[in-house]
């Protein structure tokens, strides 16, 4: 093992855990198999890490400001109505969801308070979405909303990773249609018309 892999960096081990997770889904990240896949011995990585749960949450802060840049950059280039940049949103989220399914998910994971993505990372993927949010129904219901566009993205996406839609037809064109409908309730919430409610 020569010197220079024994100083790997911090990155490059985030950057490791993340391949194995892609690849092999969060079971299949240990301090020791990412080790291996940077060329150092296990104990080298608890120089930059605690524990596994800590690696993890790098990991998990690592995609939410990736998820965050990603958001910023669909902005940059969309129409400039909010429901442009809703529209855009989406389709970014959806993006990254299909190219990366398992990083996506764990920022959703159920998993140790430490193996979360810092509190920055997330607010600079929230961000954009609760920009957009508040565009269309304002500072009062921003949040809701936006956790209403979040839910629909990350489920629909988490089905078609799955290969849930198993009847053919266009599922780029179904999700599309599930923005479209999203915003015109969204937009109609905020009209002044009355959202009937369960």
């Amino acid at each position: 093992m020569s010197p220079a892999r024994a100083r790997t960096s911090r990155g490059d081990i985030v950057a490791a855990a993340r391949d194995m997770l892609e690849d092999g889904g969060l079971e299949a990240v240990s301090m020791a198999g990412v080790a291996v896949r940077v060329g150092v011995r296990p104990p080298s990585l608890y120089k930059h890490f605690r524990d596994r749960n800590e690696l993890i949450g790098a990991v998990a802060t690592d995609v939410a400001l990736e998820l965050g840049r990603t958001f910023e950059d669909a902005v940059a280039r969309c129409g400039p109505s909010p429901a442009d940049r809703v529209r855009a949103l989406a389709t970014a989220y959806r993006g990254m969801a299909l190219a990366r399914p398992r990083a996506t998910a764990l920022l959703f994971a159920a998993i140790s308070p430490d193996a979360t993505p810092s509190a920055e990372s997330q607010a600079a993927a929230a961000r954009p979405i609760l920009a957009a949010a508040d565009a269309i129904v304002g500072p009062a219901q921003a949040l809701a909303a936006a956790r209403v566009l979040t839910a629909f993205a990350h489920g629909f996406t988490s089905m078609e990773a799955a290969g849930a839609f198993r009847f053919g037809g266009d599922v780029e064109e179904a999700y599309l249609l599930g923005v479209a409908v999203l915003l015109a309730g969204l937009e109609r919430a905020t009209s002044g018309d009355e959202v009937s409610r369960p």
